[in-house]
């Protein structure tokens, strides 16, 4: 696949990928799950046979409870104690958080996004979302869990540095040079999982993830191209969407969302995972997300499992 002859796209080629070259109407019936209609029960179990190893990965951030550059919207954990007699008791805690934004791990829904054409599949957010929730889309529709193969793509060991700089934005020509390079086939269904080194990026830079206008690296527009035509079914990273984008979009690559039905698990912790992939040499593996049942809900905090 050769994605605009490794050229920045112009915006109108950006709009084409997102409003022209979409997934509407590709699964009929079963559209409201998305992408994830790709993975096949025989796809689980290509996943389960990758574990070679029995070693498991976390890809979560500790819940953020406290306020940062990055957290502008700390979660809420609370304690209590409950009694039984003089000498007996327990303890009870409370959770509550904003889960979108560049603090949380989390997946998104696929009603979470949209833009002037409308939701994931052409559904108009007027009429299927209200403050009760998402009649259509919502995070329920993925209740029994997202089990596939999972392949990391390291962006710090192509460009053998530490972390994606500013004003350098991983391009998806580049991801396709990582795929070649480490010998993998993405197969339909599979999950992409980008790391961009966020980690050591933030040892060496002060930077507000949370603003909503504040400049940060990431991946640029043409990776859009790149997980429709693989035919992927879930889109996991540590830095996200670059922004802001050089177009004016209000949603580039986080637009994968309502354009092709995909997945997106968003401030993935991806350092350990890929430490453990270059001590093995094994850059595939099974990977387990499981959302909460948040019925007509936007997304979900989960604790992504990578298993080797």
């Amino acid at each position: 696949m050769s994605i605009y002859n490794r050229k920045v796209p112009s915006k109108v080629q950006i709009e084409k990928e997102l409003n022209e070259k979409n997934n509407w109407g590709r699964w009929g019936d079963k559209s409201v799950y998305g992408a994830i209609n790709l993975i096949t029960d025989e796809k689980k179990l290509e996943a389960v046979n990758l574990v070679k190893y029995g070693k498991s990965i976390s890809l979560s951030r500790p819940l953020p409870v406290l306020p940062s550059h990055e957290n502008p919207y700390p979660a809420q954990h609370y304690m209590s104690k409950i009694y039984r007699g003089d000498k007996a008791g327990g303890a009870v805690d409370y959770i509550g958080m904003h889960y979108h934004g560049q603090a949380s791990t989390h997946i998104d829904a696929l009603c979470h996004v949209w833009n002037e054409n409308g939701m994931w599949n052409g559904k108009k957010p007027e009429e299927v979302i209200d403050y009760s929730g998402a009649k259509y889309g919502g995070i329920e529709s993925w209740k029994d869990g997202i089990l596939t193969r999972g392949i990391l793509l390291d962006v710090t060991k192509h460009r053998k540095e530490g972390y994606v700089r500013d004003g350098l934005p991983v391009h998806g020509w580049e991801l396709e040079d990582i795929v070649a390079s480490n010998d993998l086939v993405i197969k339909p269904g599979d999950a992409v999982l980008v790391y961009s080194g966020r980690e050591e990026f933030n040892r060496n830079n002060q930077i507000n993830w949370g603003g909503d206008k504040q400049k940060r690296p990431g991946l640029h527009a043409s990776c859009l191209p790149f997980i429709r035509d693989n035919n992927i079914s879930l889109l996991g990273w540590d830095m996200m969407d670059e922004r802001p984008n050089q177009y004016g979009l209000p949603w580039t690559v986080h637009g994968a969302i309502f354009a092709y039905g995909i997945a997106l698990l968003d401030n993935a912790l991806l350092e350990p995972l890929a430490l453990i992939c270059h001590e093995l040499n094994k850059y595939e593996f099974m990977l387990s997300v499981n959302p909460l049942k948040i019925v007509g809900g936007t997304g979900s905090p989960v604790n992504p499992i990578a298993v080797l």
